[in-house]
C-alpha cells in the first residue's frame, strides 16, 4: 500500500532557480523513461488481459496425425517469471504431412525447430506453430521456445501461471489451464480429443532450494550445483490440461494406499513448510477420500504412478496424479471422518475426467456432473441418508435450469463450462438412481467407470453413457435423458382431488412415464407417472417425490 501524502509543514524553504532547473531536467528524464516504458507496459497489460479458449472443431491439419508422447524439458526462472523450453513431440500419421501444426501462445518466442537433427522452416503467429517437415521418415519434432509466462487472472477459472511467495519470501508457483489448454506452457495439439497415447516425460530445472511436483512418478533428481533437475514420467494417456507442475519449498508426507484391486499405490501430499503441521492430517483425508471413491467407482485408475496432492496458490484442479489443493485445510467432520470438499472433488476426477474423458467439450458434464455426484456419495457413505438428501435438496434448489447440460457438438470450453454441468449434471445422476433403483444403479455406475471401451485411450460421449445405462438396465430411458440433459424443461406436478379419498396425479410436459415415489396415508410407494393421470387412494393429500429424487416443477 502506498503511504499517504504528508500535509505541508509550516516554515517550508522556497526553491531557488537551480533547484527548478534540476527538477525540470529530472522531469524530462522521467518522461523520456515513461515514453520508453509505455509500449512495454501496454504489451504486458494486453498479455495479462488476454484470454484463450480451446476445443471446437478439430483443425483439419491436425486431424491428420496423432500424438504418441510429449517430452517436455523446461527451465523455470522464478525471479523473472519466465520459462525456457524444449519440447520433443512424437507423433504418428497414416499419410505424408505437408504441415505440422501445434498451438503455442504468441508471447513465447520460438527460436528453432528440429527434425532428424536438422533445422526446418516454421512460422509462429496467431498462437499457432506451423512446421514444414523435411523429406524423411521422422516421427519426432523438437521445438525450442522461451518467454514470460502468462499470469492467471482468476485461477483456476481464468488460468495461467500464479506466482506467489511463502511466509519466508520464497517463490511459490502454480499452473492452471483447464479453460485455456496446454498452449499456455508448451507446444501441443491442443484439443480435448488429443491425448498422448504413451503419456508424457517431464524434466524441470529450477534454482535450489525449489522442488517441482508433477504428474506420474519421480524418476530422478539431479543436482546441478546451484540448480536441481527433476525427471517425472507417466505412461498413461493424459489430457493436455492435466499436464502440470507446481514449484515451491514443500514439506512431504507419504504412505502407501492399498487399493481394492490389490495394488499398493504410493500416496503423498506436498504442503508449504508454513503448513507442515497439517501434512499428516491432509494425507489421512486423502486416504479416506480415495477409499470412498473406490467403493463406488472401482479401483484407483493410475496405480503405476501415485495418489497425490500439492498445495497450490489457487483453489484447485484435477491434474492427473498430482491434484492441485488450495482449500486451506478446511476439514469438516462427517460421521467418523474428516471431509474436504475440494480435495474429494478433484480426486474424483481421477475416475471421471482423467480415466473416463470426453473428446468434445459438449459432453463436459460427464467430467463434472459424475464427479460432483461423487461428492454427494461421500455424504451418503459417511453421513448417512439424512445428510445425503439434505445435501441433494440444498443443491437442487439453486439450479436455475437456464441452459442444457449437454452443449452443441464441437463446443469450446467457454461454451460448455457453466455451473449446471456440476449441479444439474449431478442431479441427473441422482435422479437416475431414483428411477432405476440402487440394485442397478451402483453396479452400472461402476461398470461404466471400469469399461475398457470407455476408459484411458477410449474417450466417451453423452450417447455412449446413455446407451450403456439403457443396455445395462434393460430399460428405455431415452425420454428421461433427453429431458434432463438436453432441455431446460421440467415436468409439472398436477394433483387433483377426485372423490373423498382419491386423487389424480400426473406429470405434465413430458410424453413418457417415470417411476416416482408418492407419499400417501399408507406410506411411500412408487408409481409410474406421466401426462396421463394416475388414480391414487389416500386419506391425506399425496406428496409427490417427497425425498427429492427428481427435478420437478411443483
Amino acid at each position: 500500500m502506498h503511504q499517504p501524502l504528508q500535509d505541508s509543514q509550516p516554515g517550508a524553504v522556497f526553491l531557488g532557480a537551480v533547484d527548478y532547473i534540476q527538477i525540470l531536467i529530472l522531469f524530462c528524464l522521467t518522461m523520456k523513461k515513461l515514453l520508453f516504458l509505455l509500449p512495454l507496459l501496454f504489451v504486458t497489460l494486453l498479455i495479462q488481459a488476454q484470454t484463450w479458449d480451446w476445443g471446437g472443431p478439430i483443425d483439419p491439419l491436425q486431424a491428420k496425425f496423432q500424438i504418441q508422447q510429449y517430452r517436455l524439458e523446461l527451465e523455470i526462472f522464478p525471479e523473472t517469471q519466465s520459462i525456457s523450453g524444449r519440447s520433443t513431440i512424437t507423433f504418428s500419421s497414416q499419410e505424408k504431412l505437408d504441415t505440422l501444426r501445434f498451438q503455442l501462445i504468441g508471447q513465447y518466442q520460438v527460436s528453432k525447430v528440429l527434425m532428424d537433427g536438422k533445422e526446418v522452416a516454421f512460422s509462429h503467429q496467431n498462437d499457432l506453430v506451423d512446421i514444414i517437415p523435411i523429406d524423411c521418415t521422422c516421427d519426432q519434432v523438437e521445438i525450442f521456445y522461451e518467454g514470460p509466462t502468462p499470469i492467471a487472472q482468476n485461477p483456476p477459472w481464468t488460468g495461467g501461471f500464479t506466482w506467489e511467495k511463502d511466509q519466508w519470501g520464497r517463490h511459490w508457483m502454480g499452473l492452471s489451464s483447464q479453460g485455456e489448454g496446454a498452449k499456455l506452457f508448451m507446444p501441443a495439439f491442443d484439443h480435448p480429443s488429443s491425448e498422448p497415447q504413451k503419456g508424457v516425460e517431464l524434466f524441470f530445472t529450477v534454482p535450489k532450494p525449489y522442488f517441482v511436483a508433477s504428474n506420474g512418478r519421480l524418476i530422478q533428481t539431479q543436482d546441478q550445483g546451484q540448480k536441481v533437475r527433476y525427471h517425472w514420467k507417466t505412461d498413461y494417456p493424459i489430457s493436455n490440461y492435466n499436464i502440470n507442475f507446481t514449484v515451491g519449498v514443500f514439506e512431504k508426507a507419504e504412505s502407501q494406499f492399498r487399493s481394492v484391486s490389490g495394488a499398493v499405490v504410493p500416496m503423498a501430499v506436498w504442503v508449504l513448510q508454513d503448513n507442515k503441521g497439517m501434512a499428516k492430517e491432509l494425507l489421512e483425508v486423502l486416504r479416506v477420500s480415495a477409499q470412498t471413491h473406490e467403493k463406488y467407482f472401482g479401483p484407483y485408475p493410475f496405480p503405476e504412478d501415485k495418489i497425490a496432492v500439492v498445495e497450490t496458490p489457487y483453489l484447485g484442479m484435477e491434474h492427473q496424479t498430482i491434484n492441485a489443493y488450495g482449500n486451506n485445510f478446511q476439514f469438516v467432520p462427517m460421521g467418523k471422518v474428516q471431509y474436504d470438499w475440494l480435495l474429494h472433488h478433484e480426486l474424483g476426477h481421477e475416475w471421471f475426467g482423467n480415466k473416463v474423458s470426453v473428446s468434445d467439450w459438449a459432453d463436459m458434464w460427464i467430467h463434472e456432473g459424475l464427479t460432483a455426484y461423487g461428492d454427494w456419495l461421500f455424504f451418503w457413505e459417511h453421513g448417512g441418508p439424512e445428510a445425503y438428501f439434505e445435501k441433494v435438496n440444498a443443491e437442487a434448489r439453486d439450479i436455475p435450469h437456464a441452459q442444457p447440460v449437454v452443449s452443441p457438438p464441437n463446443s469450446t470450453e467457454k461454451t460448455a463450462y457453466h455451473p449446471e454441468i456440476y449441479t444439474k449434471g449431478a442431479m441427473v445422476i441422482h435422479s437416475l438412481r431414483g428411477v432405476i433403483g440402487d440394485e442397478l444403479f451402483f453396479p452400472a455406475l461402476k461398470a461404466f467407470a471400469e469399461g475398457e471401451q470407455f476408459t484411458y485411450l477410449n474417450q466417451v460421449t453423452t450417447q455412449d453413457f446413455t446407451a450403456f445405462i439403457q443396455q445395462y438396465t434393460g430399460q428405455n430411458l431415452e425420454g428421461f435423458f433427453e429431458l434432463y440433459l438436453k432441455t431446460t424443461r421440467l415436468p409439472e406436478v398436477k394433483v387433483k382431488k377426485r372423490g373423498k379419498n382419491e386423487f389424480l396425479i400426473s406429470l405434465e410436459g413430458i410424453d413418457f412415464e417415470m417411476p416416482v415415489e408418492v407419499k400417501t396415508s399408507t406410506g411411500i410407494q412408487k408409481y409410474s407417472l406421466g401426462k396421463t393421470p394416475t388414480l391414487i387412494s389416500s386419506t391425506s393429500t399425496p406428496e409427490v417425490d417427497p425425498r427429492g429424487w427428481l427435478m420437478l416443477k411443483r
